[in-house]
């Protein structure tokens, strides 16, 4: 593969400034419409060679485009302190931008994949499994309007090996190379990037390889693709097909939800012993030095008036206020709906030896946002699999993860929202959206069935809490999250 890109591929001086007034133009025109009209935003990912001139077509981006708009982002192979302490991806999660906004990557998430196979790291099996999570992450990040372009470098070996020579004096300009790229890897880098090439170069997602040894040339090919892909997508957005988990059909099916036993107890007496064991349990568990090494995320989910808040306040009674975090999800913010749906909860994952909340969390898509028509069917449907995939690369990372859905009656609900509307403390607890979701009883259940169908995996299955009686509910919960730190902790001896 990539025969053509060695061989020589030259524009002459004059051509090049002929052609350069109109790339200019269409490139500021598309990129002012974009910011405009916010209906996606552009990730253009550098890969290639070391001494192909990536920084180079760079700053010829920030020459021909609109500064205020346009973001680089650079990662080098070594994670920074703050990186290291929390899952791989959340780097380059942290950094996507906004809709209307284009970002170039350097350094992106094939770094680590391509150059552990350069390295003798990874094998071929390893590799393509790899490549096969990067194409369901970069498929997921065109579903949430995001256009991205990926532009691989290219130089023959010769070429190469002057262009380094006459950096070995720049030690600034190898700060961002990988050293797997370098001329001493120059074969096994192209075979790298012929991998990549094969299993994510897809429709949603090509691969174009820029033949770089003419310097104008490559940064006019460059410009036109980037300027020929913003106006294609401005004038005719299209989608790709969805996909979802499989889930369990039936006339009248009876969901794991609906088959919960409501009628779970705990005596006053057996609640207050438990309650302090099982909270002295958390503490302990979380002060071990194995923790350190790992970090915690709960989610509850539940019907309104569940006792998610009671349940989550026993949970934090016990752990040091420094190492946790309650993050009370409501409907997205202007700027949060400028990303792709899991940007808000990919910035919330806590660092090595912390723990975070979710009073409700990434499941409101299948669950409020489903039921009350604020995304399309086509949002809903894919968002179980991107659900999946999210808890995989978190608890692949060392990630413990708790999901719990807290279940009481229609008729329990009813007694306590009156209550809340009758005591004053309570008051702020109730609003006009939950009478409204009350009305809605039947397909939130439904919806909470297929999630739980769809969604409980064996790296992060849902516990199903009987919520009827306060207590029991609780402790039920302080119980599991002890069983699962015990589990994931014994594992790290």
């Amino acid at each position: 593969m990539f025969q053509s890109a060695d061989l020589p591929q030259n524009i002459s001086k004059e051509d090049f400034e002929a052609r350069l007034p109109a790339l200019r133009e269409e490139l500021l025109d598309a990129q002012h419409k974009l910011q405009e009209n916010k209906d996606f935003a552009v990730v253009i990912v550098m890969a290639g060679l070391d001494g192909a001139g990536k920084g180079a077509a760079i700053s010829r981006l920030y020459e021909w485009m609109d500064t205020r708009y346009l973001f680089c982002n650079a990662y080098p192979e070594k994670r920074s302190e703050e990186e290291k302490l929390r899952p791989r991806m959340w780097r380059y999660w942290r950094d996507l931008p906004a809709r209307g906004e284009v970002s170039v990557v350097l350094g992106s998430w094939y770094q680590k994949p391509l150059g552990n196979y350069v390295y003798g790291k990874t094998d071929d099996d390893g590799l393509e499994r790899q490549l096969s999570a990067i194409n369901r992450f970069e498929r997921m990040l065109t579903h949430e309007n995001v256009l991205l372009l990926k532009f691989w470098f290219t130089l023959p070996t010769d070429e190469q090996k002057k262009r380094l020579d006459g950096l070995k004096g720049f030690k600034s300009h190898r700060h961002y190379f990988q050293e797997w790229t370098n001329l001493d890897n120059h074969r096994k880098a192209q075979l790298a990037g012929e991998k990549a090439a094969i299993h994510t170069s897809t429709g949603y997602a090509p691969w174009v390889v820029i033949p770089s040894q003419d310097p104008e040339y490559r940064d006019l090919a460059m410009g036109e693709t980037i300027a020929d892909a913003i106006t294609r997508k401005l004038e005719d957005g299209k989608s790709i097909p969805n996909s979802a988990p499989a889930v369990v059909s039936g006339i009248s099916k009876t969901s794991a939800v609906d088959a919960i036993d409501l009628s779970a107890t705990l005596s006053k007496d057996d609640y207050k012993q438990q309650l302090e064991h099982w909270q002295d349990r958390v503490a302990q568990l979380m002060d071990k030095k194995r923790f350190q090494k790992r970090s915690l995320v709960c989610v509850f989910q539940g019907n309104d008036a569940a006792g998610k808040g009671g349940a989550i306040r026993r949970l934090t009674r016990s752990m040091d206020p420094r190492t946790y975090k309650v993050y009370p999800i409501a409907a997205p913010s202007e700027e949060e709906n400028l990303h792709p749906y899991l940007w808000r909860f990919w910035r919330r994952i806590p660092k090595k030896g912390h723990a975070a909340i979710f009073d409700r969390s990434w499941y409101e898509r299948i669950l409020v946002e489903r039921i009350e028509g604020f995304c399309s069917e086509s949002d809903w449907l894919r968002a179980y699999n991107e659900i999946n995939f999210f808890e995989s690369d978190l608890t692949n990372e060392g990630v413990i993860l708790c999901k719990f859905w807290l279940a009481i009656s229609e008729e329990e609900q009813l007694r306590r929202f009156k209550a809340r509307e009758e005591t004053a403390y309570k008051n702020y607890k109730i609003t006009e959206e939950d009478w409204r979701n009350r009305l809605k009883w039947q397909e939130y259940s439904i919806a909470a069935g297929d999630m739980v169908d769809r969604t409980s995996t064996r790296n992060a299955p849902w516990t199903l809490v009987a919520s009827e009686d306060k207590r029991y509910a609780r402790i039920k919960v302080l119980k599991t999250v002890c069983q699962t730190l015990e589990k994931a902790l014994d594992k790290g001896k």
